[in-house]
């Protein structure tokens, strides 16, 4: 099954021409008007790691991005079209979010290996999760085992965990930060996220030795900074830090 799935990624690569109009490439998403519609889009693609571009020989720094639960896709239209320059790579990981994340870490981590042996240009990656998908790639922060060096970011990620979380998957948050691994906290104004502010406790809380950990404004563009507005402040941070 990996490698019918890294064929896919290399045929959508070769493919890449603008020619085909349902495929969610990167440059025809609106983060405007047409946000919504480019959202759906994005989340409509089959479970598993979908190139949003070309692969070119430039690009050093692979890029992926990891939707939360019952994502509508279009919070992310914007902070990957920001995200995106000339030395990234930009991939989109689709996974069944109404499950338990470790098995689809625990996947990517496959679909990384394979995509790095194809592609061995690559000298960094950046994993980027939002809300349940925070939870996703956060398992990874102590499993790291690829030799080139990683970010992770969970943004808006309930990483303390959650009942039903806890029990049915029997979730434990990260320990340690394994070698190679630098990881970001961004955490939401609790009381002023959608998805948290009705919880006694925030979820985003957990203490990790050498974690960075940052904690949003309550407002962005003149707005409230919630749940999905999340992913496009940190996206103009990251921009500006580079």
């Amino acid at each position: 099954m990996k490698y019918l799935n890294v064929l896919a990624i290399f045929i959508a690569s070769l493919a890449y021409s603008g020619q085909n109009e349902d495929y969610p490439w990167l440059e025809s998403l609106d983060p405007e008007d047409g946000y919504k519609e480019s959202g759906a889009r994005l989340i409509e693609l089959n479970l598993g790691l979908h190139p949003l571009e070309g692969i070119s020989e430039k690009e050093t720094i692979l890029l992926i991005a990891v939707h939360g639960g019952r994502s509508p896709g279009f919070e992310w239209i914007y902070p990957l079209q920001t995200l995106d320059t000339k030395e990234i790579s930009t991939f989109f990981y689709r996974w069944n979010d109404k499950g338990c994340s470790l098995p689809a870490a625990e996947y990517l981590t496959v679909q990384i290996a394979e995509i790095i042996k194809t592609y061995p240009k690559f000298e960094k990656i950046i994993l980027i999760g939002h809300s349940y998908g925070g939870v996703l790639v956060s398992s990874l922060v102590g499993s790291w085992e690829h030799s080139l060096p990683v970010e992770i970011h969970s943004v808006a990620g309930p990483l303390g965990g959650f009942k039903p979380l806890n029990t049915k998957c029997n979730y434990k948050p990260p320990v340690y930060i394994a070698k190679n691994v630098t990881f970001y906290q961004w955490r939401t104004q609790h009381h002023l996220d959608g998805a948290f502010k009705m919880l006694k406790e925030d979820p985003q809380i957990i203490n990790l030795k050498d974690s960075k950990v940052v904690r949003l404004p309550g407002t962005y563009r003149g707005r409230r900074l919630g749940h999905n507005w999340s992913i496009s402040w940190v996206a103009d941070e990251l921009g500006r830090q580079r």
